[in-house]
């Protein structure tokens, strides 16, 4: 199954592309505004979705290396939808995706507990070189939890390689770059 997006409102509308060959054109009509628009199988001028692009990720045999600096990965507990979003040094803004959102580091998400704005990894160097990753919540509506700890406005948390933390109902698990030397 595959999903496309309205150009008009962001909706979903999902299809089954096995149906249809590549090149052929297929036209959608959006129940949420009525739009009517077209794609074709295969080809897209636009630019990709997430999905699309983090499919090299996905494919990669280490989702680690993807970044030199990391990753996450999001899993979304209503459909288990997986994105690796490769992290950046410095401020990675974590939130929902929405068109103008201006965050560095947006997922694809239906969740509503997940703000624009949820939460930030930091990624910086600590004294001997190594990575930091250091995650703290924006002041989000439902709060972004480590295990089952909310964390506290202000508060800074270092997290490390495989650290499971939620927002909303959405998990999301860290992956550090170069586990293997950080550890040597």
């Amino acid at each position: 199954m595959k999903r496309v997006r309205c150009p008009k409102c962001d909706n979903y509308i999902i299809f089954d592309e096995t149906k249809y060959e590549a090149g052929q054109s297929l036209v959608f009509k959006c129940d949420q505004c009525g739009r009517e628009f077209g794609i074709r199988i295969g080809v897209s001028k636009l630019r990709n979705t997430q999905k699309d692009e983090n499919k090299s990720l996905n494919d990669s045999s280490n989702p680690a290396d993807a970044s030199e600096y990391g990753s996450i990965v999001v899993i979304e507990n209503v459909f288990h939808y997986k994105q690796i979003l490769p992290l950046q040094m410095g401020n990675n803004v974590i939130g929902r995706y929405q068109k103008g959102n201006p965050i560095n580091t947006a997922f694809e998400t239906v969740d509503p507990s997940v703000d624009l704005n949820h939460c930030t990894i930091n990624v910086s160097r600590d004294k001997r070189g190594l990575l930091r990753y250091t995650l703290m919540d924006n002041n989000s509506n439902t709060g972004t939890f480590v295990g089952d700890v909310e964390l506290q406005p202000r508060e800074r948390r270092i997290i490390q390689d495989g650290t499971l933390f939620t927002l909303g109902a959405t998990s999301i698990i860290l992956r550090a770059a170069n586990v293997e030397e950080d550890h040597a």
